[in-house]
């Protein structure tokens, strides 16, 4: 009996610790970085994108990314604050849309199978039927000349 005791108080805490794994969250110590400089300054940008390809060296924000980005990608950003999941949308839609050919190396990489980008297409295209669609209603002398 009591083993039976000792086994059960040993599988509650083994659960336990499992589902503190699986919520627990990236740090949020480097969430004050202010993205719209590093994004406007090709230099910064740059810098991150070879840190991410290991083409150059990393800063401990650029260490901490690498480290969890496969692991984001693999797990859609489950551990990711908010923050942090916009403002990784914020970054790969920029590098997406901007730097075409950063994209392209660090898909190769982190997201082989294309999935984010067609996800992300798809939002693009939506956003702008619905961006479309609301101007249609505020005017509605806008005719589409296709």
């Amino acid at each position: 009996m009591k083993y039976f005791l000792l086994i059960m108080l040993l599988l509650v805490y083994l659960t336990v610790q499992n589902n503190a794994i699986e919520t627990s969250t990236y740090t949020t110590k480097y969430d004050a970085i202010d993205l719209d400089e590093v994004l406007g300054n090709d230099r910064l940008l740059t810098g991150y994108v070879k840190c991410l390809l290991e083409e150059g060296p990393c800063t401990a924000d650029g260490k901490e990314l690498k480290q969890n980005l496969p692991d984001a990608i693999e797990n859609d950003c489950k551990k990711c604050s908010e923050r942090q999941r916009e403002g990784a949308d914020k970054v790969i839609h920029y590098i997406i849309d901007h730097r075409p050919d950063d994209w392209t190396t660090l898909e190769k990489k982190y997201n082989p199978d294309g999935t984010y980008k067609v996800k992300y297409l798809a939002s693009k295209h939506s956003e702008e039927n619905e961006q479309d669609d609301s101007k249609s209603e505020k005017d509605p002398t806008n005719e589409s000349k296709e």
